[in-house]
C-alpha cells in the first residue's frame, strides 16, 4: 500500500508537472530564440538551461517515489567564459533530453494520471457506497441499478466488490507509474555519451591512484630492505669479520659466531615477512581458502572463516581478497580490541569479501591502511566499503569482478 500511495502521488503530481513543464519549455524556447539575435543570447541560454536542469533534477527526485532512489544526474562539468559554457552545454545530449521530457510529460502525465485518479476514485466510491449511494436519485435508473444503489443489501454488495477490486486498482496504479518512470529514466538518466566520459574520468583517476600506490609500495619495500634485512646482513658480515680476526689471534670466537648466526636468522625472518607482504607463498601454492585459514590461525582472537569459492581465481583477485582480510583482522586486533571476527568470501558475478568484528568501531575509511586497500580494489574495478560506527561493530566489504 505504501508503494501504491507513492505511485499515485507520482501520477497525481504529474497532472500539474506536465502542463507546467510544457508551458515552461515553450516560453524558454521562445526566450532563447529571441535572445539569440541579441548580445544577451549566450547569458540567456546559460541561465535558461540552468533553470531547466534544476527542474529536471526535481523530476529525477520525484521519480524516487517509484524507483526508491533518484535518477542519477547526467550532466558533465562545464567551465570557462560564457560562450565556452554555451558550447559545452549545447554539446551535452542531456540538455536536449531534458526538454524532450518536459514535452513528453504533458500527454503522458495527463493520460496516466487521469487513469490512475479515475481508478482510485471509482474504487474509493464503491468502497464507501453504503455511506452515500442512498442519496443518489434513481427514478430513471435501470432496475438493477435501483436494486444495487437503493437497497442496503445492494450497497453492501458494491462495497464488498470494491474490497475485492482494491488489489487490482493498486496494481494498475503501480503499473501506470512504472510506465511513466521508465520513460523518465530513458530521457533523464545518464546516456551512453555521459557514461563513457564519466567512465574515462574514473579510469584516469583510478590509474593515477594505482601508480601512486605502486610507487609507495616500492618505497616501502626499499625502506624495509634497507633498514631491516640489509642492515642485519651487514651486521652479520661485520661480526664474521671480527670473528675471523680473533681466530687469527687465537681468541675465542664462539660468541661472535653465535651473534652472527642470530643476525642472519633475523635477516631471513625479515625477508620472509617482506615476501609475505608482497605475495604470500601459501596463496600461490594452495589457494585463497587455505591462505585465509592460515591468517585466521595466526590471529590472536577467534576467527570464523567461510569461503564459498569452488575454483581458483586470477592471482590479482586472490591477492586483493587476501590483503583485505589481512588488513581487516589486523585492524580488529590492534585498534578495535575485538574479541572475535568473521570472514566470509562468496563468489557469483563478483567476488564478495566481508570481514566483520565485534570491536569498538570508529575505523577511519581514509586511513593509510584502508586507503591503500581501496586503491588495490579500485585497480581491479571493484569497490570497498567500510561500516564502523563508534561502539562497533566494524564491517569491511570488498566486491571485485571475477569471471563466472
Amino acid at each position: 500500500m505504501v508503494r501504491t500511495a507513492k505511485s499515485l502521488a507520482y501520477l497525481v503530481t504529474s497532472l500539474v508537472a506536465g502542463p507546467a513543464g510544457f508551458v515552461w519549455t515553450l516560453l524558454t524556447t521562445v526566450l532563447t530564440a529571441v535572445g539569440a539575435i541579441t548580445a544577451l543570447g549566450a547569458p540567456v541560454f546559460v541561465g535558461v538551461t540552468w533553470l531547466d536542469r534544476c527542474l529536471a533534477d526535481l523530476e529525477r527526485r520525484r521519480a524516487a517515489w517509484v524507483l526508491g532512489a533518484p535518477i542519477p544526474s547526467p550532466y558533465l562539468p562545464i567551465s570557462g567564459p560564457v560562450h565556452a559554457r554555451v558550447r559545452q552545454i549545447a554539446a551535452q545530449p542531456a540538455t536536449w533530453r531534458d526538454m524532450a521530457w518536459f514535452l513528453v510529460l504533458l500527454p503522458l502525465g495527463l493520460t496516466l494520471g487521469v487513469a490512475a485518479v479515475v481508478s482510485t476514485v471509482v474504487t474509493a466510491a464503491a468502497l464507501t457506497a453504503p455511506a452515500w449511494a442512498w442519496s443518489v436519485p434513481q427514478r430513471r435508473a435501470h432496475p438493477l441499478v435501483q436494486q444495487a444503489m437503493g437497497t442496503p443489501g445492494g450497497r453492501l454488495l458494491i462495497a464488498v466488490a470494491a474490497i475485492a477490486l482494491i488489489p487490482v486498482a493498486s496494481w494498475l496504479v503501480r503499473r501506470l507509474a512504472s510506465v511513466q518512470v521508465q520513460v523518465a529514466q530513458l530521457l533523464l538518466a545518464p546516456g551512453e555519451h555521459g557514461r563513457l566520459i564519466r567512465r574515462a574520468e574514473q579510469l584516469a583517476a583510478t590509474r593515477a591512484r594505482v601508480v601512486d600506490a605502486q610507487a609507495a609500495e616500492l618505497r616501502r619495500i626499499e625502506r624495509d630492505l634497507h633498514d631491516g634485512a640489509q642492515a642485519r646482513i651487514v651486521a652479520a658480515g661485520m661480526t664474521l669479520a671480527l670473528a675471523e680476526r680473533r681466530a687469527r689471534t687465537g681468541a675465542a670466537v664462539l660468541d661472535d659466531l653465535s651473534t652472527a648466526r642470530r643476525q642472519l636468522d633475523e635477516a631471513l625472518a625479515d625477508l620472509r615477512r617482506l615476501v609475505r607482504g608482497i605475495h604470500p607463498p601459501i596463496l600461490t601454492d594452495r589457494g585463497l581458502a587455505a591462505a585465509l585459514s592460515a591468517l585466521a590461525a595466526d590471529c590472536p582472537v577467534p576467527v570464523t572463516v567461510t569461503v564459498t569459492v569452488p575454483d581458483r581465481l586470477t592471482p590479482a583477485v586472490e591477492s586483493a581478497a587476501y590483503f583485505v582480510v589481512a588488513e581487516g583482522l589486523a585492524n580488529a586486533v590492534k585498534h578495535a580490541s575485538a574479541q572475535s571476527c568473521t570472514v566470509t568470501v562468496t563468489r557469483g558475478q563478483r567476488l564478495v569479501v566481508e570481514v566483520a568484528d565485534d570491536g569498538s568501531g570508529g575505523a577511519d575509511p581514509a586511513g593509510s591502511g584502508l586507503d591503500g586497500l581501496r586503491r588495490r580494489i579500485e585497480a581491479l574495478d571493484g569497490t570497498l566499503t567500510v561500516s564502523s560506527p563508534p561502539g562497533g561493530p566494524t564491517r569491511l566489504t570488498a566486491e571485485v569482478p571475477c569471471a563466472s
